[in-house]
């Protein structure tokens, strides 16, 4: 076996294939770009090299570089992790010209399954169930209109080279086709270099269910299903594994199914093959079709891991070396029950947009396996996928594995960013999910719910207000009052928008009432910690004016300075960027009339496009950026007058 491997890739999956690689005795070179020099991989390996500037295109994309840096440090195989290079047929190629091993398939595997209409049709001559679709060719507008109602709406419209929800647009009647043909040919197009489309009949209840393969060039085994169904706008949030109310008869139709797909095509190494499953009538096993395979490690392979006991980045280095499948089928079973909680840094009450931001605080229970590629300190960046970590959890049945998701999520610290922690609790406390009622559309259904932003009870506003006044960390409480005052002080907080004023009495050495309003909350000071009105407080993290409460998804609160406070700039009239990106499109002009919800501009971020709508009726005074511009959160983009404004 080769005694050194170059991870080509960067964040969470770099750590956790060097983890492996490093229990294997084995030596990991690292590659980063400027942006990331001081990274968590990079510090977790051997040797890394600097491979290019912030953007992908300029670092992690460049595979002539990357092989560069493998040949400097004597590596013998090269690992691409998901994403960037790992399912990019000609990457691959040059890899194994340069005389290295690529961990995962070969060339002709990936093109196989690379664009979505090629793989359909392979896998129906493989005898892979298909769900029914136009998979050609053509990609005239009006042929593409013309197939969708043949097929019968609703549709789905998905970009053949896609992934990650990225140029797929559902279509529910054909009035709104063209115009959902556009946006998912412009995404794809900028997300792929390749705008082509495939169109499928969108099922109404369904289940994302994949089957984890795994090859050796010659034979393949399934390592069973995972449900992926927990989804939000395509994009998988938890998944589990096995599959809630999979059957015996169903699980063996998928696994035989996914094992001819990877060997119809020579399949070696890991890979995933995805389909979409009719929940309508429960699991059958006529209800299931082929979507696409994903031909390398997949985000969420940690459940399979857990319920089978198999490390799959292992079996990947053993079988690029030239072992066989380390077990037969009839070797491999199933043990317990795992979930896998993606945690990101977005802003959820603003339509889950991607944050960036230092990570001033980040934790996790010591019973939760945490897959991260940051830690405390590190900023997460605009430039890439603002995935802070993945928590995965094990227990002998569903129900117990699903509360000690909710538990670990509860007791997960982070701080200096926004992110879905709260939502991820809120799905995990999910009655419907809990009695294992999933499809794809259970987010949607009730997103008013998991969005709702937790009330911080009254303990919790206590807990700040004692931070804030000084005497968190036990000083004594006669500190930060004035000697010729009554021992009392009011703070004023600022938590979700709204300033709350907490009025703190010291009654007793170690013992303050908390008033907050009409509410009243006894701190006591006990073994050299607080409890509030008898309980133990939460986790307190404090760094500045900022002051994280970890409780009820994680309350964050802002010291306000009287001697500070300046007054609110008006700024309803501006249309800003959420967050740093590059302008893709403007779709207004000045002295333009716009209604609420028109679109104004379109905003490529974090590898996504989002659409900037008029909040408000009006008249579009300014348009303050172009097509193109490169732009910062914050940034104003356009500014609205009323129509009377306009007319005066």
């Amino acid at each position: 076996m080769f005694d050194t491997v170059l991870i080509a890739n960067r964040g969470e999956i770099a750590c956790r294939v060097m983890e492996t690689a490093r229990d294997m005795g084995l030596r990991c070179v690292a590659v980063y770009s400027e942006a990331d020099a001081g990274a968590k991989h990079v510090a977790m390996a051997d040797e890394a090299v600097c491979i290019g500037g912030a953007a992908p295109a300029e670092s992690y994309l460049r595979g002539e570089r990357i092989i560069e840096a493998a040949l400097a440090t004597g590596a013998g195989a090269i690992h691409p992790g998901y994403g960037f290079l790992s399912e990019n047929p000609d990457f691959v190629e040059a890899v194994e010209a340069a005389g290295l091993v690529f961990v995962g398939p070969g060339a002709a595997a990936i093109r196989a399954m690379g664009l979505k209409d090629a793989a359909k049709r392979l896998m129906h001559e493989a005898g892979v169930p298909v769900v029914p679709g136009y998979h050609g060719e053509a990609q005239d507008a009006r042929f593409l209109a013309g197939e969708a109602e043949a097929i019968g709406y609703p549709v789905l419209i998905k970009a053949v080279a896609g992934g990650g929800g990225k140029g797929m647009r559902l279509v529910e009647r054909a009035e709104a086709f063209a115009d959902a043909l556009k946006s998912a040919q412009a995404e794809a197009r900028g997300a792929f270099g390749n705008e082509a489309v495939l169109i499928e009949k969108f099922v109404s209840k369904p289940r994302h269910i994949e089957v984890q393969v795994f090859g050796d060039g010659t034979r393949a085994v399934h390592l069973f299903e995972r449900d992926c169904s927990l989804q939000r706008r395509h994009q998988k949030v938890i998944e589990e594994a096995p599959a809630p109310g999979m059957t015996q008869e169903m699980r063996q139709a998928m696994g035989a199914a996914a094992v001819r797909a990877a060997e119809a095509i020579g399949y070696k190494g890991a890979g995933t093959i995805e389909f979409i499953v009719d929940g309508s009538r429960g699991l059958r096993p006529d209800g299931f079709w082929f979507m696409e395979m994903n031909t390398r490690l997949q985000v969420e392979h940690p459940v399979t891991e857990a319920i089978t006991g198999i490390d799959l980045v292992e079996w990947q280095l053993r079988v690029a070396a030239g072992e066989p499948l380390p077990m037969a089928q009839e070797e491999l079973g199933i043990t317990g029950h795992a979930f896998e909680a993606r945690l990101y840094a977005e802003d959820v009450p603003a339509g889950f947009l991607p944050a960036t931001g230092r990570l001033a605080r980040l934790a996790f229970p010591p019973d939760v396996r945490a897959d991260s590629g940051v830690r405390s300190g590190d900023v997460i960046s605009p430039h890439y996928d603002p995935m802070i970590s993945k928590l995965i959890v094990h227990g002998p049945t569903r129900e117990i594995a699903l509360r000690k998701l909710a538990r670990g999520l509860a007791q997960t610290q982070v701080a200096g960013t926004v992110t879905n922690l709260a939502f991820l609790g809120a799905l995990a406390r999910h009655p419907g999910f809990a009695r294992g009622e999933v499809d794809t559309g259970l987010i949607g259904r009730d997103i008013a719910a998991l969005t709702q932003a937790p009330a911080a009870p009254a303990a919790v506003l206590a807990q700040a207000a004692l931070s804030a006044a000084g005497l968190w960390q036990g000083d004594a409480p006669h500190r930060g009052f004035a000697l010729w005052e009554p021992l009392a002080r009011s703070v004023t907080l600022r938590h979700a928008g709204e300033e709350v004023v907490a009025t703190l009495r010291v009654m007793a050495p170690g013992r303050i009432e908390v008033a907050l309003g009409a509410d009243r909350v006894l701190a006591e000071r006990m073994g050299g910690a607080w409890r509030l009105d008898g309980r133990p407080a939460a986790v307190l993290f404090r760094e500045g004016a900022e002051i994280s409460v970890f409780a009820e998804g994680g309350q964050v609160f802002e010291l306000v300075d009287p001697l500070e406070r300046a007054a609110e700039a008006s700024g309803g009239n501006l249309i800003e960027a959420p967050m740093p990106g590059r302008v893709v499109s403007v779709h207004a002009e000045a002295g333009q009339p716009v209604s609420a919800g028109d679109r104004l501009a379109v905003l490529e971020a974090m590898k996504m496009e989002h659409t900037l709508t008029a909040w408000r009726d009006g008249v579009v005074a300014e348009v303050l950026v172009a097509a193109g511009a490169q732009v910062e959160a914050g940034a104003a983009l356009m500014r609205l007058e009323d129509e009377a404004e306009d007319a005066a």
